[in-house]
């Protein structure tokens, strides 16, 4: 990731521990330290956890709200139809910008996340 992004990997099943251990403290160490450029890479997704969609929901209130002029652009990198669409509809949620890449594009979201493109 370029400097002064983050970037997260997801495949397979999400579990509340991917939230609770992994996304939430690094979100948190980089509001602190500033503004957030995020990444989301969502590869095959096989399960999500429904403690895991609470999480995500608790995420975006602590986060999403809370700290809602912490958030520059985020970029979500999927191929996977209905995380495609589902982002889509919802776009108009995520704090700051925020757009939908296809997998083939990820060098192309990297950058617009860093500033490097429009």
């Amino acid at each position: 990731m370029p400097p002064g992004t983050l970037g997260f990997r997801a495949s397979g099943r999400i579990e509340r521990e991917d939230y609770v251990d992994v996304l939430v403290p690094e979100l948190h160490k980089a509001i602190e330290a500033g503004r957030l450029r995020t990444l989301y890479v969502i590869e095959k997704l096989e399960e999500m956890e429904p403690s895991a969609l609470w999480a995500d929901a608790k995420l975006g209130y602590d986060l999403g709200v809370t700290h809602r002029s912490a958030w520059e652009r985020s970029a979500i990198v999927s191929d996977v139809e209905w995380i495609v669409r589902a982002t889509g509809m919802f776009l108009w949620m995520i704090p700051g910008e925020a757009r939908v890449f296809p997998t083939a594009e990820l060098d192309q979201a990297k950058r617009w996340v860093a500033g490097d493109a429009t």
